[in-house]
């Protein structure tokens, strides 16, 4: 998006997918090999696929995709995704390998596990690896969809960065895809954000409380966030090799060279149907927000960073079923005398985005498990049923290959009705 373009004209999507053994799921680092036989060429990093390009990541078993050029239109890009998931799985077979969706490997273990992309910007990973030791569930085990708004001047960064500000907390309670890892639950429904909120400790400053800070200018974001973490991270990075504003970790962040903010807190679902229909309705919600729906501009502005944050915390944790205070609920048009599920607001969101959408009926069957059941992460958790052994969660992500490779969703059945909700 290096050409300026107006508020919600256009749609930057980046997903990204696991590479894993096609027989027992085992991460396999064969991104590298991929994008050669995509290429042509060895050490290929980015391949114009045509409407879609494909990316190495931070780790040799992540395969990004992303749109060649901005969408003017979320609406078809699920069957274009899901084209390509075919199209890379047939490039993966001679390796043994194919994608696997979520937000995180349920039995993967990093300190053993990880390999470094080794080709082109290796010297940024390693730099991160020095600094941060990237061998760890929070830099090699998580796969995120990231959505990139524009904006054109500091009026519209303003609206937009106050919407997506207060919208950040409660986009896990549908977004929640990684409740699994190292063969157990673990307590969070997104672990992904769990451990992904704490990759950066060692320099607080580049992920900061996540949600971002109340800055509503170019000038005042710069000051305020990019340049303490360029003055922080000096001394471990002489060489200047992260100062860029991808340094900057927070859940949405701002790109100035490109005048796009990217939101980077949503775990990969199951398939591209899922992936687009929640990228639709956080799209629709922020539309709201942005044209005062349901909150003016200076109500959007005036909260906390803290506030949000503890209510990220939360849904980061129990996804749809954190109580939100009537205060944040009032944000997007819904009362009530006291605290209510966050997947209430969600609801309300996309029953009344739905007349405004540019909505494709991809989405249909995606966004109302999604919506009207719940997260994956639940439904993951039901279809484990409390059996934890590697036999069986081997089989429920065997099943989610299969939801990627056929883009449906994932469902589970009558036993899986307590964790609906």
């Amino acid at each position: 998006m290096s050409r300026v373009r107006p508020l919600f004209s256009a749609f930057g999507i980046e997903i990204e997918y696991m590479i894993v053994d096609r027989e027992t799921l085992a991460v396999l680092p064969v991104a590298d090999r991929l994008l050669a036989a995509a290429a042509g060429r060895e050490g290929a990093a980015d391949v114009d696929m045509g409407k879609l390009t494909w990316s190495n990541e931070l780790v040799n078993h992540v395969l990004e995709m992303k749109v060649s050029q901005p969408a003017p239109s979320l609406s078809g890009l699920a069957a274009t995704f899901a084209a390509h998931v075919a199209k890379a799985d047939t490039l993966l077979a001679p390796f043994g390998g194919r994608l696997m969706p979520t937000g995180a490997h349920p039995l993967m273990d990093p300190p053993a596990e990880t390999v470094l992309w080794p080709h082109e910007h290796g010297e940024i990973y390693r730099t991160f690896d020095a600094i941060f030791d990237c061998k760890g569930h929070g830099w090699s085990n998580l796969q995120s969809m990231h959505v990139n708004l524009p904006f054109r001047g500091d009026e519209e960064f303003g609206r937009l960065h106050a919407a997506i500000r207060v919208l950040l907390p409660i986009m896990p309670a549908l977004a929640a895809s990684t409740p699994i890892l190292d063969g157990k639950f673990t307590g969070f429904l997104d672990a992904r954000m769990d451990r992904y909120s704490h990759n950066a400790d060692r320099v607080p400053s580049v992920m900061g409380a996540v949600i971002p800070e109340a800055v509503f200018s170019e000038q005042e974001y710069r000051d305020r966030i990019l340049a303490p973490l360029y003055r922080d991270i000096a001394p471990m990075d002489p060489q200047g090799v992260l100062q860029d504003e991808f340094l900057n970790a927070r859940g949405a962040i701002a790109r100035f060279d490109r005048s796009t903010i990217e939101i980077r807190v949503l775990d990969t679902q199951e398939c591209p149907a899922a992936d687009l229909a929640l990228a639709g309705v956080v799209v629709a919600a922020l539309k709201g927000l942005v044209e005062e729906r349901w909150s003016t501009f200076e109500e959007q502005k005036a909260w906390d960073t803290r506030e949000l944050a503890d209510i990220l915390a939360m849904t980061t944790k129990n996804a749809g079923r954190t109580p939100v205070p009537p205060k944040y609920a009032r944000l997007f048009g819904v009362y009530a005398p006291s605290n209510i599920p966050a997947r209430v607001i969600w609801r309300r969101l996309a029953l009344s985005s739905l007349p405004d959408m540019d909505f494709d009926p991809d989405w249909e069957k995606s966004l109302a498990v999604m919506v009207d059941q719940s997260s994956l992460a639940r439904r993951i958790l039901a279809a484990v049923d409390s059996d934890y052994r590697p036999r069986t969660i081997r089989q429920v992500y065997g099943r989610l290959c299969d939801c990627l490779a056929g883009n449906e969703p994932f469902h589970v059945g009558l036993t899986g009705a307590p964790y609906y909700l």
